[in-house]
């Protein structure tokens, strides 16, 4: 039985796909083999965990906010950090920060852990996304474990749930990703297959689960907080990448 053209070409596409993936993962393999050294039996190091543990004590510091009130909270068995930013009198937001705890952390069930402290129904649902620039400067150099200099990335592309958190007492527009430097995704397999590429050069990339609550008036439609959503997701995003 003859498949249809499209079906054909989905599949052709798969295979490339497919061929691509075990094309690099051998690329990254032969010189563990040659060497003994397997890199998913000693990944690389995590260089950065000072300053992931300082965001979680003191938060993050975002151009054009002030912070009202920041403390560590511990969610799901992980510790958070939550800040309160106001804007302006009418602007007031609260942005949840858990960033990675050591090498062996992965993110996982990050939300569900979220909507069981908030005890909030939700709908509504939808994917948002934002390009995030910063410009080059002193400081975008930074040394591996190897020694070796490499550059900060300057960009970075975000995929973000958004969606509708609501109870009898209060309706929030929630914007959340997982944030790595040069990126970002809701799911946690995002940053894993973004972390096992950069392992085949010997990096890792460390994340941040941001959680950004935005207040609205009872059971509002969530698109009425899509503008401050974006701007304020490409603002945390931007200064994570500073730290990370």
């Amino acid at each position: 039985m003859k498949l249809p053209k499209k079906l054909q070409r989905f599949q052709f596409s798969k295979v490339v796909l497919l061929s691509f993936l075990v094309g690099l993962m051998a690329i990254g393999a032969v010189p563990s083999y040659l060497t003994g050294r397997w890199s998913w039996a000693n990944p690389p190091r995590v260089t950065n965990l000072q300053q992931l543990k300082n965001i979680r004590q003191a938060g993050l510091a975002l151009p054009g906010w002030q912070t009202q009130q920041q403390d560590t909270v511990t969610i799901g068995g992980h510790k958070w950090s939550i800040q309160e930013l106001q804007q302006d009198e009418k602007t007031q937001v609260t942005l949840l920060l858990l960033p990675q705890e050591d090498r062996k952390a992965q993110p996982e069930v990050e939300w569900m852990d979220i909507n069981g402290f908030k005890e909030w129904q939700t709908d509504q649902e939808q994917r948002l996304q934002f390009k995030v620039e910063t410009p080059l400067q002193t400081g975008t150099q930074k040394t591996t474990e190897s020694g070796t200099s490499a550059t900060r990335p300057t960009s970075s592309d975000v995929k973000a749930r958004f969606f509708r958190g609501w109870t009898r007492q209060q309706t929030f527009a929630v914007l959340q990703w997982y944030a790595w430097p040069g990126g970002g995704n809701p799911s946690p397999s995002g940053w894993f297959w973004a972390d096992q590429m950069a392992q085949l050069q010997r990096r890792r990339l460390p994340w941040v689960a941001v959680s950004i609550l935005i207040p609205m008036e009872p059971l509002a439609e969530v698109d009425t907080a899509l503008p401050l959503a974006k701007s304020l997701g490409q603002t945390v995003q931007a200064a994570l990448m500073k730290e990370l």
